[in-house]
């Protein structure tokens, strides 16, 4: 159950251009970053005619030579080949820290050709980490400022890739690594059976788990990209935050955070793809065709909704299973970002243009992202997690307490005192009578209080009996059933009271040799 109000926006689109290689280096660009927000695609080159006040001819135009297409597109960010990944992470996620703490959904899944630095813009390496590890960082040290709230904060991770539309466990053990199953979830959504999960407690442990995960990824080197991914690959964070309170009613937030790396489109023609790495361009191009399909249904249905809602639009989610991953990050209760890695080159002429005109088609697509809050009661089942919580808590400010005496001072804090062993056998067994006579207690108010019911049941029926005519016989059972039950209740009373003696006489021996062993 959702809880909050929603929050209809569109996806926010983030456009890179990475920097050219060796390759491209000699061929012109096609790309031209005009400020933040702004770019255009083949852009006409100026022409050194003088300007006159009188109409001149225009010279013949070349029909041999491609006309210039000259497009303009608008996004919500451009970075150009200048920036960094922390400008790419700030530009993108960075915004997103404070909503997913606060039970909201949140997305970012890079798109784009094969060789257009996806992979680095995600992952990145140790001297230059990429937007997973740097928004880890960020959740890690959000999580640590509110440590001394009244929160209690849970962090699970999964990590898994899309290979040949079979979905891979990749923080499994690699002997148990089988395809696994995807189904839906009336509560969870889309979900995969028999995926892992981890909970990292620090940001090194975290790297080391996407170490791990990406050396069993799927990659081989092509003609058109030497560290080309093979395989679509979703890092999820699964968070719950539990708001601690003193009644029986706790507030529980969930909320998830999906990063999404997907395989680059690619052409035959340009990879000089062949056998099994052919296949796998086949099923990538599928997966993504299916993505581009979901994106302009999606589109195509926010557009409709503005001028006729009675109308919907069939969403193909089902296309693939890497659209049925993202069916909460495209079009559901999620605040997505779409990062859209291009180049600059007029070697990837067709993949740019692909890729930005998929990139402006999913601007218009309009998610509704919901605080997902409940309000759950405590149970018995519960108790001894609560006790011991409040337990580590009393503990934590018992220390906090000695240590700030102890600075007050001008002293150390002081270690706990020492018992002698000739004393630690007695104060043990001490121990286990105080245990022994609670139990005992606790046995004999349960009996009382089951006396006393059936005492007032049994009262109740010897009323009723006196009403019926000729009820002697019945009167004299019940009443000596009475009689017998206060008797044995006396007796229930005596023992708890020679119990209860017996604890306190426990007590002042455990007071007494307590004294006796500081003082010594």
């Amino acid at each position: 159950m959702s809880s909050g109000e929603g929050c209809n926006r569109n996806i926010r689109v983030v456009v890179r251009v990475r920097p050219d290689n060796q390759r491209e280096e000699s061929h012109p660009r096609v790309l031209h970053v005009i400020g933040n927000d702004y770019l255009v695609f083949d852009p006409k080159t100026p022409t050194n005619s003088p300007v006159t006040f009188f109409p001149s001819r225009k010279p013949p135009r070349d029909m041999m030579k491609k006309q210039k297409r000259n497009i303009k597109f608008v996004f919500d960010r451009v970075l150009d080949e200048n920036c960094s990944q922390l400008d790419v992470y700030q530009s993108s996620t960075e915004n997103m820290i404070s909503g997913l703490l606060a039970g909201l959904n949140c997305s970012v899944f890079a798109y784009g050709a094969t060789g257009s630095g996806k992979t680095h813009t995600m992952l990145g390496n140790r001297q230059d980490p990429g937007v997973i590890y740097q928004t880890m960082r960020d959740l890690y040290e959000s999580i640590a400022e509110q440590s001394h709230s009244q929160r209690n904060i849970e962090v699970n991770v999964s990590y898994l890739e899309i290979y040949n539309e079979c979905i891979k466990d990749l923080l499994g053990q690699p002997e148990n690594s089988k395809p696994l199953a995807l189904h839906e979830d009336n509560k969870r959504g889309v979900v995969v059976s028999g995926l892992s999960l981890h909970q990292p407690d620090t940001v090194d442990e975290l790297l080391e788990l996407l170490q791990f995960g990406n050396a069993n990824r799927s990659q081989h080197p092509t003609e058109a990209n030497q560290q080309s991914s093979r395989s679509h690959a979703v890092f999820q964070v699964l968070i719950k935050i539990v708001n601690l309170t003193e009644n029986l009613t706790n507030n529980v937030a969930t909320a998830k955070l999906s990063l999404v790396d997907l395989a680059g489109s690619e052409r035959a023609v340009v990879s000089k793809n062949c056998g099994a790495r052919f296949r796998e361009g086949v099923n990538i191009n599928k997966s993504l065709l299916a993505v581009g399909n979901v994106i302009n249904a999606l589109a195509d249905s926010s557009l409709r909704k503005s001028y006729d809602s009675r109308r919907p639009v069939f969403i193909p989610y089902r296309g693939s299973k890497l659209t049925r991953l993202l069916q909460d990050s495209l079009g559901g209760n999620c605040q997505s970002v779409m990062i859209a890695a291009v180049s600059s080159s007029s070697l990837s002429y067709e993949e740019t243009y692909n890729t930005l005109k998929y990139a402006t088609r999913a601007t218009a697509i309009k998610t509704s992202a919901t605080k997902n809050i409940q309000s759950m009661t405590v149970t018995v089942t519960d108790y001894p997690k609560v006790i011991k919580r409040l337990q580590n808590e009393i503990n934590e400010l018992k220390v906090e307490l000695e240590r700030a005496r102890g600075i007050q001072r001008g002293l150390q804090p002081s270690r706990a005192p020492t018992i002698d062993p000739r004393w630690r056998v007695q104060l043990d067994a001490v121990y286990q009578d105080r245990v022994k006579i609670r139990r005992e207690i606790h046995r004999v108010e349960q009996a009382d209080h089951f006396l006393q019911y059936k005492i007032r049941q049994a009262e109740r029926n010897l009323t009723r009996r006196q009403c019926i005519p000729d009820p002697h016989r019945a009167a004299d059972r019940l009443a000596d059933s009475v009689a017998s039950m206060r008797a044995q209740r006396e007796r229930k009373t005596r023992l708890r009271d020679d119990c209860r003696e017996k604890m306190d006489r426990n007590k002042d021996w455990l007071s007494a040799t307590t004294k006796d062993t500081e003082w010594r």
